[in-house]
């Protein structure tokens, strides 16, 4: 019967680590998550600021990609 008792107590403290090493692991996923959101919009941010320089030096040539994608976008859409 002892025996049957020191199982369950060892097959409970095991349940135990298993909570917390997946607590462990929730918070470090939630960390890197975090991380890497903030990353991708630095990026962004990065990306609006390069393009907007970008139009600013050559405006025709902006409107004229925007036309183009626009007419691409209308052609491809009809079919």
């Amino acid at each position: 019967m002892a025996t049957q008792k020191s199982e369950t107590d060892e097959l409970a403290a095991q349940i135990e680590a298993i909570k917390a090493e997946m607590q462990n692991i929730s918070t470090t996923m939630g960390r890197i998550a975090e991380k890497g959101m903030h990353r991708a919009q630095d990026k962004a941010f990065e990306t609006k600021e390069s393009a907007e320089e970008a139009i600013k030096q050559n405006p025709l040539q902006a409107i004229a990609i925007a036309v183009g994608l626009g007419l691409l976008i209308g052609i491809l859409t009809r079919r």
